[in-house]
């Protein structure tokens, strides 16, 4: 086994354990630190795939920013501290045997895939064939989803300024 191996599948069962652990989890603030880990494996992959650009891009945007502004929205946000208890056997089997199908559909689909040529000239100035694309093809998907995202943070500030304004009325 090769090291980059042995890196990749540390790395993939780490992103795996903090999705699974972020699904079974019953804190928010636990859930969002499983989440924190996901994002570091998933930047950790990109690094593998000379692609240092994103995967800074990947720890700034989402294991820094996404989940301070998912904190923000959690403590600024009134929500029930309790421990439900989840347990249903036949759906847990039912989910693990469609994550072992999904698995193994992903597993043969991928090996069937021929890169050709592209391989090759994959590593080269990849931060500026990533600017070309983004910047050429993708610019209005781009701003858009800059637009939604200020208006998502507009709207949690606006609700959580409401509820403690029907907090204060009430007392």
């Amino acid at each position: 086994m090769s090291g980059e191996l042995f890196a990749f599948l540390v790395l993939a069962l780490l992103a795996i354990l903090g999705g699974i652990l972020m699904l079974n989890l019953t804190k928010v603030i636990h859930m969002l630190l499983s989440l924190v880990l996901t994002f570091l494996a998933i930047a950790g992959l990109y690094v593998m795939l000379s692609a240092e650009f994103v995967a800074i891009a990947q720890v700034l945007i989402y294991s820094g920013a996404v989940t301070i502004i998912m904190i923000f929205g959690i403590m600024l946000t009134r929500h029930n501290d309790e421990q439900k208890t989840r347990g249903n056997l036949t759906r847990n089997i039912i989910v693990g045997a469609g994550i072992v199908l999904f698995f193994f559909t992903m597993y043969f689909s991928i090996n069937q895939v021929s890169f050709g040529d592209q391989a090759t000239s994959l590593h080269v100035e990849n931060t500026k064939q990533i600017g070309v694309e983004l910047y050429s093809k993708y610019v209005i998907p781009f701003e858009l989803m800059s637009v939604v995202l200020l208006v998502a943070l507009v709207g949690a500030i606006i609700l959580a300024k409401r509820d403690d304004e029907e907090e204060a009325e009430h007392k």
